[in-house]
């Protein structure tokens, strides 16, 4: 698998609490230079990103981020803000002490309101798999498919750990094709990148991917 076949998987993700513009603008640049096919960032950042990059690469943000416990009425507005000012892109975090409780109407609902308030935009859905057993992954997986969102996503990279290819795998048999996945959190290496890719995912997040396939670059490695 080539590196721009890699990097085009890629949402190139900077959400510390501590990012500057100055890291918005490198990160911007850096996704500008290798094509990926976003920049992930806060939500404060939106018009920013958008300033610098235009429309040459998409602007990703993340809605009811990390933990997913705000009301569906604060994600609602969180999402249609992101898109009036340039977003195409919205990463949502799922209400997880809902899954635990079994109330996946709740979430469908959730997600489908989401889905509605930013039409043709992309919908990426965190059900945040390493808090999950796995009957709860599968409703999960039903929820995500049911609501109309684009995409399903492991993990938000704040929680106690990231992507599985297990998590993967459980995707794919579960969703059936209603849905892309995304697999995040815990990237470290081109092979896991190339893995994730092989079953099924069709994006990853990951801040390094640029780093690590530069530096496999220069080594020889392609």
């Amino acid at each position: 698998m080539t590196k721009q076949e890699i990097l085009s998987k890629v949402d190139h993700t900077l959400l510390k609490a501590d990012a500057t513009k100055a890291d918005i603008t490198k990160l911007c640049n850096e996704a500008m230079e290798n094509n990926t096919a976003s920049v992930c960032i806060n939500p404060c950042f939106i018009e920013y990103a958008v300033s610098i990059m235009g429309d040459k690469i998409p602007v990703c943000t993340v809605i009811g981020f990390p933990l997913g416990a705000m009301t569906t009425a604060s994600k609602v507005f969180e999402a249609k803000d992101a898109i009036a000012k340039g977003a195409k892109e919205v990463d949502m975090v799922i209400n997880i002490g809902k899954a635990k409780e079994g109330d996946f109407s709740y979430i469908e609902d959730e997600i489908r309101q989401i889905k509605q308030a930013i039409g043709n935009n992309i919908l990426k859905v965190i059900i945040e798999t390493c808090l999950l057993n796995e009957q709860e992954k599968i409703a999960l997986c039903h929820a995500v498919v049911n609501a109309g969102a684009d995409y399903i996503k492991t993990s938000t990279g704040f929680s106690t750990a990231g992507a599985t290819f297990a998590d993967i795998e459980l995707f794919a048999k579960y969703t059936n094709g209603g849905c892309k996945m995304k697999a995040a959190g815990g990237i470290r290496t081109k092979e896991d990148m190339e893995k994730f890719i092989e079953l099924g995912a069709d994006r990853l997040g990951t801040s390094s991917a640029i780093k690590i396939l530069n530096s496999e670059e220069t080594n020889g490695s392609y």
